[in-house]
């Protein structure tokens, strides 16, 4: 099941990083943040990525590149150097498609970008590139089956406002917008999506607005409500909350470590 990320924002609210790196390409740790989502995906079995990338893209297709696992993973020198034995390994069975969709496209036009390369997918996976969760995402996706809908997002709760998510009991969204309590349930990204979701993206569109209200008018939006782990990364501040959950080893979503 291929796996679409949107790897092209400017990332202006992390300004401390974006001047110069991709959102992306910020560090938790060793690597970057989009190294931990794709590892995230790969354990669940899904390692084949089409990226979006936009600014600093250059950037994005150098890491992988140049990519040295023996930076990261142990590993045993001998011969003088002549010889070197990984003891595990990150990517070597993943498959990664690189995609120009623009400096100034919105999610939507980057999806429509890419769309000749998730021919003959009965469902993609598709996600933004700046937050990471421990969500069981196998059990998601057959759920999502089972829905039968078009399109489905993840939603957490959270006292931030961001696309306020309302829903009926049998998990069909019923609106989507900005408005809510002190505390909501929000959209987090994590879509599982079927190639007729192109049938409701004009040009221009932003995914998550004149797309997804056209799904609900037909009941075609699902949401998977998730009380557990899941954090952005779009602040600095945001940034410091991951690097001091990696010190301390507390790092749910890596669940292939487990």
């Amino acid at each position: 099941m291929k796996v679409v990320l949107f790897c092209g924002g400017l990332g202006t609210r992390l300004r401390e990083h974006s001047d110069t790196i991709p959102k992306p390409l910020v560090n938790i740790g060793y690597r970057p943040i989009l190294w931990h989502l794709m590892r995230y995906y790969a354990h669940f079995g899904h390692k084949d990525f089409v990226l979006c990338l936009g600014y600093r893209g250059d950037l994005i297709r150098e890491f992988f590149l140049n990519y040295d696992e023996c930076l990261t993973n142990d590993f045993v020198l001998s011969e003088g150097g002549k010889k070197i034995e990984l003891l595990k390994r990150d990517m070597e069975d993943w498959r990664i498609t690189f995609v120009d969709t623009g400096l100034h496209a919105n999610i939507g036009q980057r999806l429509l970008r890419v769309r000749e390369h998730l021919k003959n997918e009965e469902v993609f996976l598709a996600n933004y590139a700046d937050g990471l969760t421990d969500l069981p995402l196998n059990d998601y996706i057959e759920e999502f089956k089972q829905h039968k809908t078009l399109a489905s997002f993840i939603a957490v709760r959270t006292s931030q406002s961001l696309h306020c998510v309302h829903s009926d009991d049998g998990g069909l969204v019923t609106s989507f917008g900005q408005l809510g309590d002190s505390e909501f349930w929000i959209n987090a990204g994590f879509f599982c999506l079927r190639p007729e979701i192109f049938n409701y993206i004009e040009e221009g569109d932003e995914l998550v607005e004149k797309p997804f209200q056209r799904l609900i008018a037909k009941k075609q939006l699902s949401v998977h409500r998730y009380r557990g782990f899941w954090q952005q990364m779009d602040t600095f501040k945001e940034k410091i909350v991951y690097d001091r959950m990696e010190a301390q080893g507390k790092c749910p979503w890596m669940l292939w470590r487990k």
